[in-house]
């Protein structure tokens, strides 16, 4: 249809594959998928059948020849000469990947390469998404349970599925091929990467959070990290299942995010904070006024009613840059009912605090901390790094008067994630924010696979700070039979 074949000519398209607009194929698609709390072969579900110590799948594809590359290469380029880019592009992702492997066919054919079937199969597969899709790393995309793809140059390709890191067989032809990938992601969303703006985040169409930073900066090739997003989206129930939290913490943690409390959810890099935001966020009315402000936008709200927000880095003359707190700031003239900051990593914290100390309660954020009292110093260093000179007492009289609920998320060393500690911000006594947990994670020790045993505890609360609040919106029965349906199984009644 697209080649020269039959006397039918078209003129040549372009001459690489980066000019292609053409869509990404379904396959691909599919397979991209929320960032978990905890993937599903692992944790609770190892319980049943214990598998062996994970180690890199027993039929790893051997490393492939470079007559492999060679061939490829030239199938490739006959393949550009071939057919018109401009009406492949007018096709959709199937049609294109078929036309694509006929005109592949024929060129085998014709320069009679000595091929077996699986060969060419493989041969085929890999040119069309070259073309279509993302090239070699197509296949990491497409498997659901692969939370984390992480490119060291052209040569090595690393994967985490289940919450360990294993090394893939996945390679590229060279690192003018991954920067090319790597540009082709970033474009999707505006941005540009080269040796002029060596550092770039990005996303995939459906949310995944992709960084690139290539060289000069990257010795030995362009790096590239892709956290992924789950084709089906987590909620609370499935982190039940998973054991990130008991049934009655879940309740608890559904009736913060109903009655409007302001939560900090605190935690390592990849112990599953924007994963929980998401749950959290489930519970919001759907007649509320939302709006989301993220570097990267990977939040997936429901309702109807969300205004998202991203953040806008310089232009290569240095200016136009948009920051996160322009963003926030922005956001109080928008009549917001909820303000979601996908992460706060600086002064726009200060800007955060005064919305939810203004009308906007219910309003959340993610911080990186390991701990909620670390959270609370965090906050007051990034509110010193804006420049502000309060003291420290008023500093402090802020973040308690602002923040209701820090939900503190890990990640153990066997891989899983946990959810090990809801605390309350109490108010303050002296110069000191005074806190309280309802709920924490005791490790009692590990089985014989090396995962990971222990349990939620009950405080033994049963009036939580902010009981007003819950009755207010009629929750304060269903919270009470929360509480006290975790202290009975915390001491094992």
């Amino acid at each position: 249809m697209f080649g020269k074949r039959g006397g039918e000519g078209f003129g040549k398209g372009g001459s690489g594959v980066g000019t292609i607009p053409a869509q990404p194929p379904a396959a691909s698609s599919a397979g991209r998928s929320a960032t978990s709390l905890l993937e599903p072969g692992n944790a609770d579900a190892r319980q049943q059948v214990a598998p062996p110590p994970l180690q890199a799948p027993s039929r790893k594809r051997p490393p492939r020849a470079e007559d492999y590359y060679d061939t490829k290469s030239q199938v490739f380029s006959a393949l550009i000469d071939t057919i018109d880019l401009s009406q492949l592009a007018k096709l959709d992702g199937e049609s294109a990947r078929e036309e694509i492997r006929d005109i592949v066919n024929d060129i085998i054919t014709i320069k009679n390469f000595a091929m077996s079937i699986s060969e060419q199969e493989e041969l085929l597969e890999d040119i069309c998404n070259d073309v279509l899709g993302y090239g070699p790393l197509e296949p990491l995309l497409a498997r659901d349970d692969i939370s984390d793809i992480m490119v060291n140059g052209a040569g090595q390709t690393f994967i985490e599925v289940a919450g360990k890191t294993i090394e893939s067989e996945i390679r590229f032809r060279d690192n003018s091929q991954l920067l090319s990938i790597c540009q082709r992601i970033v474009s999707q969303v505006g941005r540009r990467v080269d040796e002029s703006s060596p550092i770039c985040d990005a996303r995939l169409p459906d949310g995944s959070r992709v960084n690139v930073i290539a060289p000069p900066l990257a010795i030995d090739g362009p790096a590239l990290t892709i956290r992924k997003f789950k084709k089906d989206k987590l909620n609370l129930g499935q982190l039940v299942k998973f054991g990130a939290i008991t049934p009655e913490g879940a309740e608890v943690l559904q009736i913060i995010g109903r009655v409007r409390c302001n939560v900090v959810i605190s935690g390592g890099t990849g112990s599953g904070k924007t994963t929980l935001l998401n749950c959290l966020t489930g519970f919001i009315d759907t007649d509320e006024r939302i709006i989301t402000c993220e570097d990267t936008a990977e939040l997936q709200l429901q309702q109807p009613h969300v205004v998202r927000l991203e953040t806008r880095p310089p232009n290569i003359e240095g200016e136009g840059e948009i920051t996160m707190r322009d963003l926030v700031k922005n956001c109080l003239r928008m009549r917001p009912e909820r303000i979601i900051v996908g992460e706060v990593r600086g002064p726009e914290v200060f800007d955060l605090l005064q919305a939810m100390n203004t009308g906007h309660d219910g309003s959340m954020g993610t911080i990186h901390a390991n701990t909620p009292r670390e959270c609370l110093s965090r906050m007051e260093s990034m509110i010193a790094m804006g420049g502000f000179t309060l003291p420290a007492k008023t500093v402090r009289e802020i973040i308690s008067g602002s923040i209701d609920v820090i939900i503190q998320a890990a990640r153990l060393r066997d891989g899983s994630r946990r959810i090990t500690h809801i605390t309350e911000v109490i108010g303050m006594e002296g110069d000191v924010i005074i806190t309280q947990d309802l709920m924490r994670y005791e490790i009692e020790g590990e089985d014989a696979h090396g995962k990971i045993i222990g349990r939620h505890m009950s405080t033994g609360i049963g009036k939580p700070h902010f009981w007003d609040r819950a009755r207010y919106y009629n929750e304060d029965r269903r919270l009470a039979a929360s509480l006290d349906a975790m202290e009975q199984k915390s001491k094992g009644i």
